[in-house]
């Protein structure tokens, strides 16, 4: 047990996925035992890399449903080819079959649009990793269909049948908490909780996802952020965050924090106008000068 939990957390960190041992041990457990994982917790914390490290380790594709509100079983399902179903009516009006036959020639797989949930279920050769993204935004009876198809990993079109997994996918579903999602869904999975994370964690994403970051500015912009989540934010970076704001100061070639740097590329951080206004004012006051640097 604790060897695969460790293959699976070697398997991550060669894509460049810092995984401490609760996401490995997660990970693993749903691949063993063939369940969904539901993986909460904020914005911008590494949910959704979780999905695409696991295909890119198991060199296999990645199918993902973005969920939205509205979202209907069509659009994450299957819908047919209407143009091109009308196409063939129209080169079949003179053909003197019946009826039941052109619609029978209309209704087959040739005409099939396969949405996300569709192609996760037919994958032919092997099991795709089906990435149901922030599924918290669907509508309640989405979740419910959801459920079922998640239940059996099959699907039934009425024109040609019951359709049934060759391979069954490895799911994970990811929330923000923008709605509480319901008990059955969440009895169907497995959980996983990702918070922010500490500052040696947070550091170690920094060096190993932005190239050409020098050590000193690496900690300081880690620790930076650390800081100004303590603050009161409308909406609190996430590593995400760490990660452009990293990139951006790459680009301008900046070796260290300063007052000015910091409140010329506060925008790759902060998305909240409020948020904005306040961190400003409390750089211009000086207030957040021990945010900056890093002790010597």
């Amino acid at each position: 047990m604790r060897d695969e939990v460790r293959r699976i957390q070697e398997l991550l960190e060669a894509q460049a996925y810092v995984a401490e041992p609760a996401v490995a041990t997660a990970v693993h457990l749903a691949i063993a035992l063939e369940k969904p994982l539901l993986v909460e917790g904020p914005a911008g914390v590494g949910k959704t890399e979780i999905a695409k490290v696991l295909a890119r380790a198991l060199d296999t594709e990645l199918i993902r449903l973005q969920c939205y509100e509205g979202l209907d079983a069509a659009a994450a399902l299957y819908e047919w080819n209407y143009p091109r179903q009308m196409l063939r009516i129209r080169m079949e009006e003179h053909s003197g079959r019946s009826l039941e036959e052109k619609e029978s020639s209309i209704f087959g797989e040739a005409y099939l649009l396969r949405r996300p949930l569709l192609r996760a279920i037919t994958q032919p050769d092997r099991a795709p990793v089906l990435l149901v993204d922030e599924v918290d935004r669907a509508d309640e009876e989405f979740e419910a269909f959801l459920l079922e198809v998640l239940s059996d990993f099959q699907v039934t079109i009425p024109e040609i049948g019951t359709i049934r997994a060759t391979h069954r996918p490895r799911v994970i579903l990811t929330s923000n908490r923008t709605r509480e999602l319901s008990d059955a869904l969440r009895r169907r999975c497995l959980f996983l909780w990702i918070d922010y994370p500490s500052y040696e964690k947070e550091l170690q994403v920094v060096r190993s996802k932005v190239d050409g970051l020098g050590e000193r500015l690496a900690g300081e912009v880690t620790r930076f952020l650390q800081s100004l989540r303590r603050t009161e934010l409308a909406k609190v970076p996430g590593v995400a965050e760490t990660l452009d704001w990293a990139r951006a100061l790459v680009v301008l070639h900046a070796t260290g924090l300063d007052a000015s740097l910091v409140r010329e590329t506060l925008g790759c951080v902060l998305k909240d106008e409020a948020d904005l206004r306040r961190t400003v004012a409390a750089l211009d006051s000086g207030a957040l000068e021990g945010m900056i640097r890093v002790p010597a």
